[in-house]
């Protein structure tokens, strides 16, 4: 979903501020009348014409504790997913795995794999068709 241009903004706002009614405005510009309500709504309180931002930055909640997740790691390099989550959980931090897992790649964190499951292809079988 996208906002709507700020070019249409100003026409809705400089209908309203010639006197028409949100309902032909809603009908003219072919948007609900219930935004044209929300438009001049910000308009008349926080006297802002532009569009609010959609979506955008959220802080990861261990952000913080990058350095120390460092350390643990370094420390422990067989430390799981799992094992960290706990230990944040012992410092007060609820973290899924799959959320702590994504932060780690962020900061380009990645643990070995275990070389026994690396390969999924039956033993011994031949590489080739004769």
């Amino acid at each position: 979903m996208h906002a709507y241009s700020q070019d249409l903004r100003d026409r809705v706002l400089g209908a309203l501020e010639r006197g028409e009614g949100p309902t032909a405005i809603s009908r003219r510009y072919e948007v609900s009348r219930l935004w044209v309500y929300q438009v001049r709504k910000r308009w008349e309180e926080d006297g802002q014409r532009h569009s609010r931002q959609m979506g955008g930055y959220r802080r990861s909640r261990i952000a913080h504790k990058e350095v120390q997740i460092r350390q643990w790691i370094a420390a422990t390099p067989d430390l799981t997913l799992i094992e960290l989550s706990e230990r944040l959980a012992q410092e007060g931090i609820q973290i899924k795995v799959s959320a702590l897992w994504h932060q780690l790649d962020k900061w380009g964190l990645s643990f070995k794999k275990n070389p026994v499951r690396q390969r999924a292809v039956a033993r011994g079988r031949a590489s080739g068709t004769g």
